[in-house]
């Protein structure tokens, strides 16, 4: 139905035409060329000087550093598979304020103010379970191994840890209220010729 035109330069238009099913039949994808004023042989295309000079100064900025989230929520969704929810921010944050600020759930059912310490790292309430991305995470405090001494190695707290430097970038994957998940990770090592 629609069709798609690629110009550089006038050298060559082409439609497509999508395929669709109708009743029992099934209509198939093709692509023709576009007939033009100018004729051409089309086994023998040659472009020559098609990509513009880019000028440094006009040239498009480079998206701003940032580091992407996936937090995975606690409870599962009607059809049994995890509520994940997206999200980007800067480095340098603290996990607990980039929680807080994008409306992730972090403290459950310690979520009143009197029932948690607000970030000072004395009640454990914000504790989450990174299972991708650690290396992007600042070192484990001393209040963390204290709070977390008989936690599994990849339980943190929020309020203690920092997401990558201002310029970083990459992906962490947390775990929400890791203590009342309804489902469990499965961590399997990578050989190191399947992991490049």
């Amino acid at each position: 139905m629609g069709s798609v035109q690629l110009n550089s330069s006038h050298l060559a238009s082409f439609s497509f035409t999508p395929s669709f099913k109708h009743g029992s039949r099934t209509r198939r994808a093709h692509l023709r060329p576009f007939r033009s004023q100018t004729s051409f042989s089309t086994s023998r295309i040659r472009a020559v000087g098609t990509i513009p000079e880019t000028d440094p100064q006009t040239a498009a900025p480079e998206e701003p550093p940032c580091v992407n989230f996936a937090f995975v929520s606690s409870v599962l969704l009607p059809d049994g598979t995890p509520d994940v929810h997206l999200r980007t921010a800067c480095g340098g944050q603290k996990l607990r304020d980039i929680m807080l600020d994008n409306n992730i759930e972090l403290y459950g059912p310690y979520g009143r103010p009197l029932l948690n310490c607000a970030g000072g790292g004395t009640c454990a309430t914000c504790m989450v379970e990174v299972v991708q991305g650690k290396e992007l995470l600042s070192p484990v405090t001393d209040k963390e191994k204290e709070k977390l001494k008989k936690k599994p190695k990849n339980y943190r707290l929020a309020c203690q840890t920092t997401v990558g430097k201002p310029d970083s970038r990459g992906l962490v994957v947390i775990q929400q209220l890791p203590e009342w998940k309804a489902h469990e990770w499965k961590y399997e090592k990578v050989p190191l010729s399947e992991s490049s």
